[in-house]
């Protein structure tokens, strides 16, 4: 296979290093589109699509008003053939008459001839390089080099007419990658890769700066947030290096999901890009109706405006990355219990504001006691340690520890059971009494300006413990550059010891503190860092209920994201729109109802071809609509069951996963 030139990380830092320690925005080409303007130093705009039928104007109209008063500053319609394109007028006109100004983007992909059509009604197209002229058989050819110039030779034939009707009528192009729908082209040179993704972009992008057009916003999109993560940052590199400067970026997890778990994952692919200070415009893919995205994009959003934005002073400058961004490569950490080596990442759940603690409280970390039995049961997704006042009064399950603060420790019967969390100020008193089983040191990262002892000469202390756990946190505003630049500290340090991310939130909307916790211990775990999270909440109102279930809920939630530690099945379902040949919500919660209990099985659940095998790419097994009423089954990109009446297609989708091995019967509890 063509190996391609990695950038060195070094030259990485020289676009990036005011956001590796302080949130700072990459700057971007301005693009207009309609009446408004993306990129430069405009604000990080935020948009949706619609789910209806593009030919039922009526319909479409009253779902984008709906999403316009949401809040999206965008809106995206399905344009799949002429027809449809030549609707848009209809739907425009119907929108300016009702007063709604709002730009509207055309999406396109298999046909150019929509695309030219929709350039000159709406002030947006969006296209996909993996299968706008290119060829998507899933098929691995071979292309020697002048067949390779011939194809982009082909491209640029069929994509000039597009660029030039785009120049001629003021109309912005969105030239939107996506993992799992790279042409056959692509992946017979560079694989199914985020550097395939970024090349596939280049390509078109190349065509378009040939004929002197500008108006470009560029996306990244994949269901894997790591993917996507890197192909960001490789895009973003590479057109450094080749031009000089960036075009306008738009964000997205695609395929993201429903619920709890779409929105960690979105949060996670989002946010750490923005915290990178990358993004332009940003989408949140869930399989809901179109305006239950727009708040999850507001709260994203929020964090990045200028009245959110602090410079983290006491962060000193990265000379040095030490690690890779463009590729996961977990760092290496020395084994203690089961933290660090090659166990996955703890949870630690905190019952830090519970006086005292009783058996049937552990039930909302995974743990439920039978009391005729007299044992455990313990799920899947079930804290590995608990944070508490004091030492509980009843016999533990065996898998679970508990930390306690100092005092609390010393006063604690089972010291094989309990461990101690202290300050690292604490720890360096050689007269406190330690732990000859596990410390767990509290870290701060640069919150203070000079703090005693120092952050150096802490972590020197440290490393020479094989008994020490650290817990890294920040107060700073942006904590994700102030803990990152602590991790660089501790690769140059060489420090092994296991590390754990805590992060706090103190709002008082649980959908806010989501995203925080995603986007603050997502970013870090997708550069590799966290041996486990611990995630708490400072109370405001007094009378609210500590929420142990539901951060128990988003910790795994988060590490089953970042690909760290798998504990549920994993759902790739698209947010639907109008090609959706099926009620897509209705029929995932179906899917998921009858196989929420497969660990670690990944099924895509996609609404029509075009979101069918390439955009499961990273699915185990796929529920696609190739007809009105009609289901073609697959596993992995391979057709397994076409034509499947709906009625009879999730029976079917069943019997596929017990013919393939990966069907458990799902057990009965009490």
């Amino acid at each position: 296979m063509f190996c391609y030139r990695y950038i060195t990380n070094d030259s990485f830092m020289e676009f990036y290093t005011p956001s590796l320690t302080s949130y700072k925005r990459l700057p971007t080409r301005e693009v207009r589109v309609g009446n408004i303007l993306l990129g430069a130093n405009h604000p990080i705009r935020v948009q949706t699509m619609t789910t209806t039928d593009t030919m039922d104007t009526l319909a479409t109209v009253e779902q984008c008003i709906r999403c316009i008063e949401a809040g999206a500053e965008l809106v995206r319609i399905t344009a799949p053939s002429k027809k449809e394109a030549e609707n848009l007028l209809h739907i425009r006109n119907e929108l300016r008459k009702r007063g709604y100004d709002t730009p509207l983007v055309a999406d396109i992909h298999f046909t150019p001839n929509a695309a030219e059509i929709a350039a000159g009604i709406v002030e947006k197209v969006r296209i996909n390089p993996g299968n706008y002229v290119d060829k998507k058989k899933f098929e691995q050819l071979e292309y020697t080099d002048e067949e390779y110039a011939e194809e982009i030779d082909r491209i640029r034939e069929k994509f000039v007419p597009l660029i030039r009707i785009c120049k001629q009528h003021g109309t912005a192009m969105r030239i939107g990658t996506n993992h799992g729908s790279l042409s056959d082209r692509i992946m017979s040179r560079y694989g199914d890769t985020a550097i395939g993704m970024v090349e596939s972009a280049m390509e078109f992008l190349r065509i378009a700066r040939e004929e002197d057009y500008h108006q470009i916003v560029l996306s990244m999109k994949s269901s894997n947030p790591q993917v996507m993560v890197y192909a960001y940052r490789l895009l973003v590199q590479h057109m450094m290096t080749e031009f000089g400067e960036c075009y306008p970026l738009h964000l997205g997890v695609t395929e993201a999901g429903d619920g709890e778990d779409g929105r960690i994952k979105s949060a996670i692919g989002i946010g750490t890009l923005l915290e990178d200070g990358i993004g332009d415009t940003i989408r949140v893919s869930l399989t809901e109706d179109p305006e239950f995205e727009i708040p999850v994009c507001r709260d994203l959003v929020k964090r990045y405006q200028p009245s959110g934005i602090q410079t983290n002073g006491n962060v000193p400058a990265i000379l040095k990355m030490g690690y890779s961004p463009f590729e996961y490569t977990r760092r290496e950490s020395f084994e203690l219990g089961n933290l660090g080596g090659k166990h996955v990442p703890v949870v630690v759940a905190d019952y830090s504001k519970y006086e005292t603690i009783q058996a049937g409280d552990l039930k909302a970390i995974g743990y439920q006691y039978d009391e005729p039995s007299d044992k455990w049961n313990i799920g899947d997704a079930a804290a590995d340690y608990i944070f508490c006042q004091s030492e509980p009064a009843f016999a533990l399950p065996g898998t679970l520890k508990v930390l306690l603060g100092h005092d609390a420790w010393r006063k604690a019967g089972d010291k094989e059971k309990c461990y101690p969390l202290m300050d690292a100020s604490d720890y360096m008193d050689v007269r406190v009494e330690k732990s000859d089983r596990m410390n767990w040191v509290m870290l701060d990262a640069y919150t203070s300006a000079d703090p005693k002892p120092s952050v150096k000469e802490v972590l020197a202390a440290l490393s020479k413990d094989p008994t020490v756990v650290i817990c890294l946190s920040s107060q700073n505003k942006h904590a994700v550059q102030s803990i990152r630049r602590l991790f660089i500290e501790i690769l140059q340090m060489q420090v092994r010891n296991p590390v754990v991310i805590i992060c706090d939130s103190n709002h008082e909307r649980i959908d806010e503190s989501l995203i925080h916790y995603a986007v603050e211990t997502g970013a870090l775990l997708l550069d590799g860092f966290g041996d486990g999270i611990c995630l708490g909440h400072h109370y405001g109102n007094k009378e609210q209920a500590p929420r142990p279930a539901e951060l128990n809920s988003i910790a795994f939630g988060i590490l089953q994201a970042t690909r760290t530690r798998i504990s549920k099945t994993e759902y790739i379902s698209c947010p639907s729109c109008g090609r959706t040949l099926f009620d897509l919500q209705e029929t995932t919660a179906r899917i998921r109802a009858v196989t929420n209990h497969l660990k670690g099985v990944k099924i895509a659940i996609m609404g029509c071809i075009v979101n069918g095998p390439g955009e499961m790419a990273d699915a185990d097994f796929g529920y696609v609509g190739s007809g009105v009423g009609k289901i073609t089954l697959y596993k992995g990109k391979e057709v397994v069951k076409r034509n499947i009446n709906s009625e009879v297609a999730v029976d079917e989708l069943i019997h596929l996963l017990k013919e393939n091995g990966a069907w458990v019967e799902p057990t009965v509890t009490a």
